[in-house]
């Protein structure tokens, strides 16, 4: 009971800040704050702006694990369209044993720079076993005897694909392959007018300084953070139209 009470404790939003603020003394967390003030409202554990959505918006969200509290809330509260995306096997047979809302559309690719096939790797799990729910890009301590592979779309593909020409809200929790897919994105001419990433620089071979540089390109582009979650690693953008323009 001590220890499902300590973890109970630390999913709390008060633990979770008091965590963050050490993290940022000790040079583990990067400083983000706010840019810019906006209406915003959290739902499925992400922040965005709810004054810009109705049932004509469309919404990517690439990487569900076994979690849309996030998609539901957005199709409950506004009857717009998402469009899920994971590859994950164990995601698959989730959402295929559930009665989703007719909104909801998954398809089950990964997001990527580039399209093909995907290589990727089960995390390791503190206790040293293999993950069946989160897999990522980045090896870890996986082999490559562990690894899948699984179909892999761009963005651009991906919106030609499905017939978008606008996309509203792009949100990713893709569990370190946000970085190259925000690079293809700054390169694309359709980008999204709210963008909620979790960055993944906890990993070790990732680090703060690709999430810090990453950020300055997005604010380059005209991205300004409008919120910031408690943990520090879940970041909302506006597009606000200020940025350089490409060449």
């Amino acid at each position: 009971m001590a220890i499902a009470a300590w973890k109970r404790l630390e999913r709390t939003p008060g633990y979770q800040r008091k965590k963050l603020f050490l993290k940022r003394l000790f040079g583990r967390e990067l400083r983000l704050e706010p840019e810019i003030e906006i209406s915003c409202v959290k739902e499925g554990g992400w922040w965005f702006h709810p004054d810009l959505l109705d049932k004509d918006c469309i919404v990517y969200s690439l990487g569900v694990g076994e979690d849309v509290d996030f998609d539901r809330a957005l199709i409950r509260r506004f009857k717009l369209r998402v469009h899920a995306f994971d590859p994950t096997p164990s995601t698959v047979e989730w959402l295929a044993a559930r009665d989703m809302p007719q909104e909801f559309h998954f398809h089950p690719w990964a997001v990527t720079a580039r399209d093909g096939l995907l290589r990727l790797y089960p995390r390791i799990r503190k206790d040293g076993s293999r993950s069946t729910v989160m897999y990522s890009l980045v090896p870890g301590a996986a082999s490559p005897d562990d690894a899948i592979l699984v179909p892999a779309f761009c963005l651009e593909s991906i919106l030609a694909e499905l017939g978008h020409r606008r996309l509203d809200v792009l949100k990713m929790d893709i569990e370190g392959a946000e970085y190259e897919v925000l690079d293809s994105l700054l390169q694309n001419a359709v980008q999204p007018v709210q963008l909620l990433v979790e960055f993944h620089h906890r990993f070790a071979d990732i680090g703060l300084g690709k999430t810090a540089e990453m950020i300055a390109r997005l604010r380059g582009r005209g991205y300004r953070i409008f919120a910031v979650s408690e943990t520090g690693r879940e970041v909302s953008f506006m597009r606000t139209g200020n940025g350089e323009q490409r060449s």
